[in-house]
Parts: structure tokens; sequence; C-alpha cells
């Protein structure tokens, strides 16, 4: 085992997997000479040259396109958009192409893809750099979209995603990269992508979040508790596909949910975990399903960013009113 942070793990999993496979590349804005801009590819391109390790031009459209070529011809590129909101020009290849190509070709051809990116505001940035749009991407048929939130998840998301046949967002909560640190096996090992991860255990109210927002979700869950509230936390990992199953079994066994994530509310992940719940489990539900979520503003400049995102007194402050709730 091995202390490391979320952007070390980062950093590991690319390492293992290019040690344990020569078909891997990863390349992008400053990732290989400077190891990027966050160091998540430090000493790849020393370790294994600039043939699988190199920086691109800034031009994110032909850096997706680019990978999506390597991966059709039997390579399989790890490509880093250096902030999540630098990747719109690059919509036209995802959508048009990566997403596709599995179906456009009736399987003849794969699109084995990541696409890294950091997520999320905290780091008082412009708004480009602070989105949380994953929304955006869980809506594209053809493509799995995974968020991790701890170090542990991480390596093992990132090998699952890497070794997938199918193209994979992979969204890294950057004002997490180096909050903490968690014990991490040393050899590669995978999590299965689409499987959500049961925190804590409880039965008063399920608490869903992912990504940025699960810091403020864990030290909601243990005031609940010292305040005599059980609350079941699950940590969603992946954003498409989600695990219904998990949801569905801990709504049942709660009635109650609280859906927290930092990107806008409407149409957003809450949304379509709140409507399947209230679909699959209406008879189970003691109260209505809540969101707790970033406004339908764009992420706002850094001294007002605190306004934006969601803070833990305000899930506490959500889920007592949740679990007081009288029809």
């Amino acid at each position: 085992m091995q202390a490391l942070t979320i952007i070390a793990a980062v950093n590991d999993a690319l390492m293992t997997e290019m040690q344990n496979d020569k078909n891997i590349v990863t390349f992008g804005e400053d990732v290989g000479v400077e190891g990027g801009v966050f160091r998540a590819t430090v000493n790849l391109q020393k370790k294994f040259g600039e043939r699988r390790c190199f920086d691109s031009p800034l031009a994110e459209n032909a850096i997706v396109g680019t990978a999506l070529g390597m991966a059709m011809g039997g390579l399989r590129p790890v490509v880093e958009i250096q902030f999540s909101g630098f990747v719109y020009p690059a919509f036209n290849q995802i959508i048009t192409h990566v997403s596709r190509m599995r179906n456009r070709t009736r399987g003849a051809l794969t699109a084995p893809m990541v696409i890294r990116m950091p997520y999320s505001g905290g780091i008082r940035a412009l708004e480009l750099h602070s989105e949380s749009m994953e929304a955006l991407f869980g809506h594209i048929p053809g493509i799995k979209v995974v968020i991790p939130s701890t170090p542990y998840d991480t390596k093992g998301l990132l090998i699952s995603a890497i070794r997938d046949e199918d193209p994979v967002i992979f969204m890294e909560p950057k004002r997490l990269y180096r909050a903490f640190k968690q014990e991490v096996p040393e050899q590669a090992y995978t999590i299965p992508i689409g499987r959500a991860g049961i925190v804590q255990q409880g039965s008063q109210l399920t608490l869903i979040s992912y990504g940025s927002q699960m810091k403020e979700a864990k030290e909601a869950t243990a005031l609940l508790h010292k305040d005599g509230i059980s609350a079941e936390l699950i940590d969603l990992r992946t954003i498409y596909p989600y695990d219904k199953a998990t949801i569905l079994e801990s709504v049942k066994k709660t009635g109650r949910l609280l859906v927290v994530h930092e990107g806008p509310q409407s149409f957003g992940v809450a949304a379509e975990i709140i409507a399947m719940t209230s679909k699959d489990a209406f008879e189970y539900l003691e109260a209505p399903p809540t969101r707790l979520t970033g406004a339908d503003t764009i992420f706002p400049l850094p001294s007002a960013e605190h306004h934006y995102m969601i803070h833990t007194d305000q899930i506490v402050k959500t889920a007592r009113q949740i679990v007081r709730y009288q029809p």
C-alpha cells in the first residue's frame, strides 16, 4: 500500500497501465515536458518517451479527433483536457464521432479511449476553469462518464476506464486533488464502472453525491449522526451508466432521498435520479425527494463562488427538514 492524493493516484494509474500495455499513449496541452498543469502526468514522458507521452497544440478538437483515430487503429489513448470548460471545441468530435463509432460501424470498430479533465469550483478561478457540466456528457449515448472522489477510487476507476472498449469521460474534482491522502495498492486493480459506493450505512435518509461535493456530504453525514439522524451516504462514482439498483435499495430502506451536486439544477444528475426514484420506489417514499445543486447561472467570479457552491450546513439543514417532514 501507498498513501496517495487523488492527483498522485491519477499519475499512478497511468504509470501502472502504460507499463502493462505498450498501446497506451497519453497527450494533451502541457502533458509531456511539464507533466500537466496539475502535474497529473509528471515523469511519464521521462519513463516512456516522447512517442507515448507528448504535448499537443492548443486545440481540443484536434486532441480528441486524433485520439479517436488512434483508438480505431488499435491504440488506447488517454488525453487530458486542461480544464473541463475547455472541452467545448471538442464537442463536435465527441458527439458526432467518438460516441457513435461502435454503433456506426455495427461493432466493427470501437473507441477505447479516455478523455480526462479536471472539473468543479473551489479554486477561485474564472468560469471556464470552475464549471461542473457533467450532465452534458451524461446525455450523450455511447459514452460513459466517471467522477471519482477518493484516491482509491481514482486509481481503480481510471484503470477500468483505460481498459474499457468504449470511450470514457473521466472528470476529476480538482479542489480535492491534494486535499487528503488515502492508502492505495501499488499493484493494478479495477473498480467496476457503473457501480456506486456506499460510504456510510444509514436508515433514515439516503444522501447521494459524487466528486467534489463528497467532502461536504461526508461532513454532513457525520454531523447528522451526532444529531441522531441516520443518513446512508452513497458516492455515485459513475454518472452514466449510474447505479439504479443501489439507489433504489437504499431509498426503499430509508424512505427519503437527498441528492447533492455542484452542477446546475435544471436537467441535471439529481433530476434524473429523482425522476427514476419517484417512478420505481414511489410507494416507499415518506417525504418528497429533494436536491441541493448549483444555480442555473454561469459560474460566478472568484469572489462570489462561495454563494454558488453547496456547503455542509446547507446539506445538514435540508436533511433535517426531510427527516422531519410531515405530509
